[in-house]
């Protein structure tokens, strides 16, 4: 058998069919067809003259060989990404390509005035953006898809942690409840005041679904779900229609549909609920410059709107405020 030649792009799909079980899931993580993937993967096993794996139904499973070679596939890609991180270190990079993965309230809020800030102060160091899901976004980061993305958690419902990942607290934000007007009469509410109300929710699979829904049971109550929506800027709407009450973030109110600020009351909690917005990396890129260089933007737009990891302080005694460093355990 002569010398193996073999591609980084071809390990990499073989390390995601490992990881995903099917070609088309291996093909969405990459953002490829499934039929370039499967062409690709059929080119690899003709480098390496033999099977690497056998379908069972929908699903594929690797063979000894396939195994051998995933495995190996997993310290060749780790050791490139530490190489161009090196020489992008012994440089000090500053000419730098970075894909984030954002979600709507962090892209409409944070974002434009952070790139505008980076773009100025620092040319060479370009992002381009992908929307996704946040329940997506670190999952994105880990396979490798993206270099950093924004993730949340919330008061009372952290989300699990991958110790692979490194994460930076770039913002610290309230949410509030968002009431037709006229709805509650003081400055402030607590949830079981809401108890009755119609609710406005994104769906409970999403986190920010959940964490609203253990905020009310925590409150004693179970929400009835009038109206199941993921948008920030929907539920407003229909908020504004006097069709239900919701809960909203700080950059969330960045959303509010124009017109709407006669017909929507937002209210602080009695009993703060709090979320922090972070940006997560791969701990072995923690000594790349131009993700700090990013991350440093980001917190300067946050503090300039009083979103600061700071701003967490001077809450009541006995504010529930979500740990910066994360659970490092699943949840129940």
């Amino acid at each position: 058998m002569g010398r193996v030649e073999l591609s980084l792009s071809r390990l990499r799909m073989l390390r995601e069919l490992h990881r995903r079980g099917t070609v088309t899931a291996a093909a969405a993580a990459l953002h490829y067809t499934a039929s370039a993937v499967s062409q690709q993967l059929a080119q690899l096993e003709r480098d390496v003259g033999g099977t690497l794996f056998e379908r069972l139904g929908r699903r594929v499973q690797l063979t000894e060989l396939g195994m051998v070679l995933a495995e190996h596939a997993e310290e060749i890609l780790a050791s490139v990404e530490r190489a161009e991180l090196a020489v992008e270190e012994a440089q000090q990079a500053r000419s730098v390509r970075l894909t984030a993965g954002v979600w709507a309230s962090v892209a409409s809020g944070l974002l434009p005035a952070a790139l505008a800030s980076l773009a100025a102060d620092h040319p060479g160091v370009q992002v381009r953006t992908r929307e996704l899901a946040p329940e997506e976004t670190a999952g994105a980061v880990r396979d490798g898809a993206l270099d950093f993305s924004f993730v949340i958690d919330y008061s009372g419902h952290p989300m699990s942690w991958d110790p692979a990942l490194t994460r930076e607290v770039v913002a610290v934000e309230r949410l509030y409840a968002a009431v037709p007007a006229g709805t509650v009469p003081g400055a402030t509410v607590t949830l079981g005041e809401l108890a009755d109300q119609p609710w406005i929710l994104a769906g409970p699979r999403s986190h920010f679904g959940r964490a609203v829904r253990v905020a009310c049971r925590r409150a004693g109550f179970e929400p009835a779900t009038a109206h199941e929506v993921e948008e920030q800027f929907t539920a407003l709407a229909l908020v504004a229609a006097g069709l239900g009450v919701t809960l909203v973030s700080d950059l969330g109110l960045v959303q509010r549909p124009p017109g709407t600020d006669d017909a929507i009351d937002v209210v602080a909690l009695t009993e703060p609920v709090m979320r922090t917005v972070s940006i997560a990396y791969r701990t072995r890129a923690t000594r790349r410059p131009a993700l700090h260089l990013v991350i440093a933007a980001v917190r300067e737009v946050a503090a300039a709107k009083g979103l600061g990891a700071e701003a967490s302080f001077g809450l009541p005694a006995g504010a529930d405020v979500p740990d910066p460093h994360g659970p490092r355990l699943p949840l129940p």
